[in-house]
């Protein structure tokens, strides 16, 4: 059995919109991606590391340990061997705190892709290869997280094309979620059920030609 690590933020640990709940394993697209491909006859096991507001390489002034490059290496070190990493981040570097927009983000996901590689792993174990998903563009801000995340919008603007020339530049394989799926019209910001689903099976296909 193969192992694929998904690491990600809230829109992969399955938040469901305007709510503090989680979508069940089989409902949130990593959970749909592990079902599609072993009913694919690929043999993998999913393994989660989603945090809520983690962001690439930033810190988060009112949480703890939001910083993704933080600590990351030593997730690597102990899921080795892994056959893939899929790394879906940026929504966050956007919350009203941060006065980032989409090409500071794209060199904060560099941090990520340096980090996963420099991972000390065991000899004789390869680095795993690299699938950056670009989070779909956020639309306006509603409910509850308003204020955390207003100017998203503006602020994240281009993010997919950064975040592409930063996969391409790393030789890391890419996947732009914004062609799938759309942001929640609850909240402007996370992933109803529906998206999950479309995302995750979306996610099969691509996923399968990189595991062959």
């Amino acid at each position: 059995m193969r192992h694929i690590l998904v690491y990600g933020d809230s829109l992969s640990w399955g938040l469901i919109p305007t709510t503090r709940k989680r979508l069940a394993f089989e409902e949130r697209w990593p959970g749909v991606l592990e079902i599609g491909l072993n009913s694919a006859e690929h043999h993998v096991r999913v393994v989660e590391d989603c945090l809520n507001g983690r962001r690439t390489v930033w810190d988060d002034p009112f949480k703890p340990g939001r910083n993704g490059a933080q600590g990351l290496a030593q997730r690597i070190e102990s899921l080795t061997p892994l056959s893939l990493v899929v790394v879906m981040l940026g929504m966050n570097d956007f919350q009203s705190m941060h006065q980032n927009n989409a090409w500071m983000s794209s060199q904060g996901l560099a941090v990520i892709i340096n980090t996963i590689r420099q991972a000390p792993v065991e000899p004789g174990m390869q680095i795993p290869p690299v699938l950056i998903v670009v989070p779909p563009s956020p639309g306006t801000p509603r409910g509850a997280i308003a204020p955390k995340f207003i100017g998203c919008e503006q602020k994240s603007q281009g993010l997919a094309d950064a975040y592409k020339e930063v996969a391409a530049t790393n030789a890391c394989h890419f996947f732009d979620a914004g062609s799938v799926v759309t942001c929640s019209e609850y909240d402007g910001v996370h992933l109803d059920a529906d998206q999950h689903l479309i995302l995750g099976w979306e996610l099969v296909d691509v996923v399968s030609s990189l595991l062959k």
